[in-house]
């Protein structure tokens, strides 16, 4: 076995060949980048150190089949330490652990474990158990194994669980973004319909209107001729049968006065006046007139018919 000590030893200078054994001491941190560069190294005690953590890249050295890390001051293993899936033996003895990463359980080639003096967490430390001999080491790492499976298994339903529930609210999401614009299609839609029914309302009012008021025109350009043509007839004939009538008396009076005159002037005494002479005169003359106009008509008659 190679043993080197102190925080700046060239790891490389010391185990130059093909030794497999590493133990290194009064260490504050681990050399990762140095235990990387010796794949041969499967065996690394690091105990009896005063290591706090373990850094991240220490999950790289997966050649590891050996581990010894008791005696320190770990509270906690790196979150991927289940990548030293060639780990055979680990030794925890004497740290401030509490619990176990969850990846541990990927630790399948796991065979011995001891996890002794450290305050574990009661269910841990209950299936932990005792490593006083080899056999409770054994059994140790397979119950611990067992017991992170478990807890794998059920961390990652409770992941499937979130991710399936998660899954179900981003479908409810999207249903919901669904309907609502649905909904506000539906209602552009609706609004669409009213405006064009409205403005189509409006169009049909302003037709209807125009319609009536081209026919209230024609009907009152039709009614202007009727008017002056049944106004004119009903004003002009009363008219004229006023001035008719008027002529009409004025002639009956003349006739009835010259009746008169004419009954006077050969009735009574005055027939011998000289103005009464001139009526009679006249009125010989009016009668021969007559009756000449008659003797001419009949006259007229006879040779129409013959």
């Amino acid at each position: 076995m190679a043993k080197a000590g102190g925080k700046g030893v060239n790891l490389k200078d010391k185990l130059d060949g093909n030794e497999l054994d590493l133990s290194l001491s009064d260490l504050n941190e681990v050399p990762v980048k140095e235990l990387a560069a010796l794949p041969k190294a499967t065996i690394l005690d690091l105990s009896c150190n005063n290591l706090t953590s373990l850094p991240s890249d220490f999950c790289s050295l997966t050649h590891l089949v050996k581990l010894d890390l008791s005696k320190n001051q770990l509270q906690q293993l790196p979150s991927d330490f289940g990548r030293l899936v060639n780990l055979q033996h680990l030794d925890l003895l004497n740290n401030r652990l509490v619990m176990l990463p969850v990846s541990f359980a990927q630790l399948k080639n796991l065979k011995w474990l001891d996890l002794k003096d450290n305050p574990l967490d009661p269910i841990l430390a209950k299936v932990a158990g005792d490593c006083l001999d080899e056999k409770q080491c054994k059994q140790a790492a397979i119950r611990v194994l067992q017991h992170m499976k478990a807890i794998q298994s059920e961390q990652d339903r409770e992941r499937q669980r979130r991710l399936q529930a998660e899954r179900e609210m981003e479908k409810q999401r999207e249903a919901e973004q669904r309907k609502k614009e649905a909904q506000e299609r539906e209602l552009r839609r609706r609004e669409k319909a009213e405006e064009k029914e409205r403005r189509r309302r409006e169009y049909d009012a302003l037709k209807a209107a125009r319609q009536e008021m081209e026919t209230q025109t024609q009907k009152e350009s039709s009614e202007i001729p009727k008017l002056a043509s049944v106004s004119r007839p009903s004003h002009l004939p009363q008219h004229r049968r006023s001035w008719f009538q008027a002529l009409l008396k004025l002639l009956l009076l003349i006739f009835l006065c010259a009746l008169s005159t004419v009954a006077v002037c050969r009735v009574t005494e005055l027939q011998r006046h000289s103005l009464c002479i001139s009526v009679n005169a006249l009125y010989e003359d009016v009668v021969m007139a007559l009756q000449s106009h008659k003797i001419v008509q009949n006259v007229l008659h006879q040779n129409s018919q013959q």
